[in-house]
């Protein structure tokens, strides 16, 4: 790819979440970089257990300002909606809280929105009191309920599960999953682990149970609804109801349908590349490169921004690798520390006098985010 002699080349970062604002911080090095986002600032998709149990302690870490981003200071930020593409003319176009609609030009643009699942993920225009306003009202949801019952079998399901026991230990705390395990995309040795730990916190253990969801039911609320099983059990009924049962439903109305897979997800090649398309990635959850669509998971960010650099230069670019298992926390920050668990099942904790010492401040927001500010 091409672009004026003298001139950086303009990059649109499509979405700032997890993977987006990574994405972003490396290609502001070497470009002129755009991002837009519904979202004032960071809204991790990560530890909803702690976001739930913790909100003060999850939000330190996790629902971040972009103005504090020392690597951000160089990309300019639109706080809008994405409501269309024209892959031909290079451009996006965004609505604006006002209701305004603007055009951004792009020579590359990196694809990162994500997808919507549950009340925690949503693609909708917040401000910064919409978000603390959200985040207030689920804790305080759960904190009133003697009862909780968690439906779904993945990482939030889990993490809410332990996270709730553990904030609230006099509440009984169900969690129903369809298989004969939780955690199916992670190594069995993870499951062996965590069961140990939800088991020590009292959680309720329900393997095979599979929730009847009727087809016009969003899951973007917590309820109090009786659950039924299509696998045959007696009905749960609980003072609240999360359900993280991982309908997951791509961000992607505001791209043309010849650019999605059968089910709404960015086709993309193992260098991140859309088909026909080589000025356009796409990377995270919304990215089809594999079943598990795990480069959010396994820093692609690095390697996408590479790879854009290389399309600019008329260099070779890299191939992106996936995982056979999902890896990392599931339980977010306990008593004990963190537990890191690898692809293999195997888990590296960090002691929990580590955590705001040395994890948090050095090697997440010094080495991975290149600074934040207080």
């Amino acid at each position: 790819m091409n672009t004026s002699a003298g001139t950086r080349p303009r990059v649109v970062v499509a979405g700032l979440g997890d993977t987006g604002v990574l994405t972003a911080i490396h290609l502001a090095r070497d470009f002129d970089v755009v991002g837009v986002s519904v979202k004032p600032g960071l809204l991790s998709g990560q530890e909803l257990g702690t976001r739930l149990s913790r909100p003060e302690a999850w939000a330190r870490d996790y629902w971040i300002p972009f103005k504090l981003f020392r690597r951000l200071d160089r990309v300019r930020i639109i706080h809008g909606t994405l409501t269309g593409l024209d892959p031909a003319a290079r451009k996006v176009t965004v609505r604006r809280e006002d209701g305004s609609t603007v055009p951004e030009d792009y020579d590359a643009l990196v694809i990162s929105t994500g997808v919507t699942n549950g009340f925690w993920r949503q693609p909708t225009f917040q401000s910064a009191d919409d978000i603390d306003a959200d985040l207030r009202a689920s804790h305080d949801r759960l904190a009133a309920a003697d009862t909780v019952v968690v439906v779904g079998g993945g990482a939030a399901a889990v993490s809410t599960a332990a996270n709730v026991a553990a904030c609230w230990p006099d509440k009984r705390v169900d969690l129903y999953f369809p298989g004969d395990r939780a955690l199916p995309h992670h190594h069995p040795r993870t499951w062996k682990k965590v069961r140990q730990r939800l088991v020590g916190l009292r959680v309720v253990l329900h393997p095979g149970h599979r929730a009847v969801v009727p087809e016009d039911f969003e899951c973007d609320r917590i309820t109090s609804d009786l659950v039924r099983w299509s696998t045959g059990q007696s009905p749960a009924m609980a003072n609240a109801v999360v359900w993280a049962i991982g309908r997951v439903q791509p961000n992607t109305e505001w791209l043309p349908s010849e650019l999605l897979d059968e089910r709404g997800f960015v086709r993309v090649q193992p260098t991140l590349q859309l088909p026909d398309h080589p000025e356009v990635f796409a990377i995270g959850d919304v990215a089809a490169t594999d079943p598990l669509r795990n480069s959010a998971r396994n820093r692609a960010d690095r390697l996408l921004a590479r790879n854009v650099l290389a399309s600019f230069a008329d260099k070779p670019l890299r191939n992106y690798r996936a995982r056979p298992n999902r890896w990392g926390s599931v339980l977010g920050v306990q008593d004990y520390g963190l537990e890191v668990f690898a692809p293999t099942g195997q888990p590296f904790r960090f002691p929990a006098w580590s955590i705001d010492s040395v994890l948090q401040p050095w090697i997440v927001r010094r080495g991975i985010y290149g600074g934040i500010r207080r």
